[in-house]
């Protein structure tokens, strides 16, 4: 059987008062999802720099412009099904602007200092795994 492999790009952002982004994922296009908190991110366009796919993700879902050049923190295998592998780069990085949700991706946005991320519940997983396992240096 042939494995189709997808690489996701996702981004744990900060703002200008040291405070990080978390959405939480719309029950309308995520039914089944465990775990509905999470970064901003998704799947890159093959053939693309990861670090635009990064961009262009967070300016979908959020309106916010990345600053500087992200931080590299984890890369995580995902394998929701045997026919697809996905490999999760994680990054750490600087925003700035006015919030603005694709409400079709997310319903719900909240702002949360170090200390307040390991107390949410309903975290995604893998999201979750970082933290567990302090590779988040917030």
């Amino acid at each position: 059987m042939d494995v189709k492999l997808q690489v996701g790009v996702k981004a744990l952002l900060k703002n200008k008062e040291g405070k990080y982004l978390m959405l939480r994922r719309s029950l309308d296009k995520y039914p089944d999802i465990k775990g509905r908190w999470d970064i901003v991110g998704g799947r890159i366009d093959p053939g693309s720099v990861l670090i635009d796919n990064l961009k262009r993700e967070i300016k979908e879902e959020t309106n916010l412009e990345l600053v500087g050049i992200p931080k590299l923190i984890a890369a995580q295998d995902i394998i929701p099904k045997p026919e697809i592998h996905v490999v999760r780069l994680t990054y750490i990085g600087e925003v700035e602007g006015n919030i603005r949700l694709d409400e079709s991706e997310n319903d719900q946005y909240k702002w949360y200092s170090a200390e307040e991320l390991k107390q949410i519940d309903d975290l995604d997983i893998y999201f979750k795994e970082l933290l567990d396992n302090n590779l988040i240096n917030a």
